[in-house]
Order: C-alpha cells, then sequence, then structure tokens
C-alpha cells in the first residue's frame, strides 16, 4: 500500500506535472489505473533472482528525497501531499528505495547488453540513408526596419537600397545591422544563422535561396517590415558523412538495445510470476 500511495505520488508528478490533489477526475481514474500497473510490474522485477544483491547507497536515497522535495513550492504543501498519499516519510524514504532498486535492477539489465560498434553504426547508416539526407540550407544575416505607414515604408525602403550598394563583405554588413536594424538580431550582426527551406516567411524565401555567396538580395517585404539579405554560406544537400554522425547512431542503437533488453526481460518476468500464481491457485 505504500508503494502504490508513493507511485501515485511520483507518477502525478511525471504524468500531468501537479500534485495527486490538483487532478481533475479523468486524470486520477488514468492515474490510478497507471499506477496498479506500474505496482504490478515492479513486484515482478523484485522478485527476480537480478533484484537479490541489489542495494541502494545511502547518500543516493538522500539525493532522491531531495529531488521530490524539491518540485513543491513550499514544505507544507509536499506534508500535505504525503498525508494525502497515506505515507509518512519513513514510509516515503522506503518506497523510494525501493523505486531506485528497480532502477538498479533495470540498470544490471541493460548493462548486459552487447555494445554497439562502429561497424554496427555504419551498417545502419548504409540501410538507413534517407535518415542522414541533408536538405540545403544558407548561413545569412539581414537588416530589418519596419514601418508604420507609407511615409516610413518609403524612408525605410531608400534607406535599405542605400545600404545594400554600399555592405561589399561581412563585416559591413554586420556593422550595419548593428546600427540601423531592428531585429533583436543586429546585436549579432543580423545574424540568423544556417536556415532550411520553410523557415523563413514565405515572401523572403525564394529571393534568399536563390543568392550566391556573398551577394544581398533586393529589398523584400514580409508581415513585419522590409528586408535586405545577405548569404555568407550554402550548404548543399547531400547526405551526412557517417564520421559526422556515427557516434550519434552508436548512442541511438545503444539506447533502443538497452530499452528492447528491458522490455523483454521485464515481460520475461512478468509472465513467471504469472505462472507461479496460476500454480498456487490450481494447489
Amino acid at each position: 500500500m505504500q508503494a502504490l500511495g508513493y507511485l501515485e505520488l511520483k507518477l502525478s508528478w511525471e504524468l500531468f506535472q501537479k500534485g495527486p490533489e490538483a487532478l481533475s477526475e479523468p486524470e486520477r481514474h488514468r492515474l490510478d489505473g497507471v499506477a496498479r500497473k506500474q505496482d504490478s510490474i515492479e513486484q515482478s522485477i523484485l522478485a527476480s533472482a537480478a533484484a537479490a544483491n541489489v542495494v541502494v547507497p545511502a547518500a543516493t536515497l538522500a539525493n532522491r528525497i531531495g529531488e521530490i522535495r524539491q518540485r513543491y513550492p513550499a514544505q507544507d504543501e509536499f506534508a500535505h501531499d504525503l498525508e494525502r498519499s497515506g505515507l509518512t516519510m519513513a514510509d516515503l524514504e522506503q518506497a523510494v528505495e525501493r523505486d531506485l532498486r528497480v532502477e538498479a535492477v533495470l540498470e544490471k539489465v541493460a548493462s548486459a547488453v552487447p555494445a554497439v560498434s562502429l561497424v554496427d553504426a555504419e551498417i545502419y547508416y548504409r540501410l538507413h540513408p534517407e535518415a542522414f539526407d541533408r536538405p540545403e540550407a544558407r548561413r545569412l544575416r539581414h537588416i530589418l526596419i519596419t514601418f508604420n505607414n507609407d511615409s516610413e515604408k518609403e524612408k525605410a525602403l531608400l534607406t535599405l537600397e542605400g545600404l545594400r550598394s554600399k555592405l561589399k563583405d561581412p563585416e559591413a554588413f554586420a556593422a550595419a545591422a548593428l546600427r540601423d536594424s531592428q531585429c533583436p538580431t543586429a546585436m549579432e550582426g543580423g545574424m540568423l544563422g544556417v536556415v532550411k527551406h520553410e523557415q523563413l516567411y514565405a515572401a523572403l524565401e525564394p529571393a534568399a535561396f536563390a543568392l550566391n555567396v556573398g551577394e544581398i538580395s533586393a529589398v523584400l517585404e514580409s508581415p513585419i517590415g522590409l528586408h535586405i539579405i545577405r548569404c555568407d554560406e550554402i550548404l548543399p544537400n547531400g547526405m551526412l558523412p557517417f564520421a559526422e554522425v556515427g557516434a550519434r547512431i552508436v548512442e541511438r542503437l545503444t539506447d533502443k538495445r538497452r530499452r528492447e533488453a528491458q522490455r523483454d526481460w521485464i515481460k520475461a518476468q512478468v509472465g513467471k510470476n504469472l505462472g507461479k500464481k496460476k500454480e498456487a491457485e490450481a494447489s
């Protein structure tokens, strides 16, 4: 019962980002179902041979209790949730220790998974080329001037037309952006960063992606004002090199193998427990 009360407290925060008392009736109903299922699974995990010698260090337990306390803006709210869940501090510590034992057992199961090699990663890379296809992108800067009426628009147009004929290099463009642009990017020399298709206003994108390196667009109008855009670099489309993504693939495949190993092991433990219960009921 203590474990179930703690699970409800824990899952309430994980599922809904609030304590049990703040849940609506449908949320409460969902929480009850998830907590009971989780409790049954954890019982199977802790009944396994792998859990026999697992010990939780006192410092680890204290840190986890501290993390739980920090979720509450006031300690009386923490105490109230404990009381509502039918838990004393001693009950909470016991339930949290149980939780940490479950995590330790699952980590032990995952740690037995064979390591993913760079060869495994390259095989995955070759079999899934679509996952590593990089679309064309541009490194862009811009200068924005906003307007509220036709007179201001005409003035902004003249200013930008004058600038685009004078700015010959990125340093000059950055200095002009810092001085004249009314976009927050002015502080970074007008830098928009690496931009992919469909990340700009529709009115700006065709011109921006037609620029050669070093070119500055004509004055363009978007819903927020008038712009000139400079292309600093073109990043062509194509498959990302394996050297660039290999470590990330190893990490992704390792996480996948660990999750699958834990899931399969849990299914086996739950199956064993169900088998034992059926045998006990039949005898």
